[in-house]
């Protein structure tokens, strides 16, 4: 797992695994966000199931399933409260990190310029200039 940092307590990375969130409890993660649907993932990687490893670890899970179809202002918005209202890191996970990334981008709109929306996730290592 490459946890790839984007701004402040909000990280990103591919999709994680089960071995994973003992790591990210190590590492002091208060909340992971699944942003992948589950229709796209094998079962043994299915959010229920990453869900029930973090609560044992002590990290709360959200599943926010996303695509840019759904990337609404209603999801931007509880994905930016998911990450306001965390006080320690937060991992947000799809199959790459773009998906995760693309959406905090969106939630930036009206309070950082384009070009440092996309300056923060250029150096992050995502190229949304399509994005915005």
């Amino acid at each position: 797992m490459q946890i790839v940092n984007i701004s402040g307590l909000y990280n990103v990375s591919a999709q994680i695994s089960l071995a994973d969130v003992e790591i990210l409890s190590e590492k002091g993660f208060e909340k992971i966000i699944c942003n992948r649907p589950d229709f796209e993932v094998h079962p043994n990687i299915q959010s229920s199931l990453i869900a029930k490893a973090a609560v044992e670890t002590g990290i709360s899970f959200e599943y926010h399933p996303l695509t840019f179809e759904n990337m609404n202002s209603e999801n931007i918005e509880k994905q930016m409260d998911f990450i306001n209202k965390s006080e320690r890191p937060v991992l947000a996970y799809c199959t790459s990190g773009t998906r995760c990334a693309a959406i905090w981008a969106l939630g930036q709109i009206g309070k950082m310029s384009k070009d440092e929306i996309l300056k923060t996730t250029l150096e992050s290592g995502y190229n949304l200039e399509g994005l915005l």
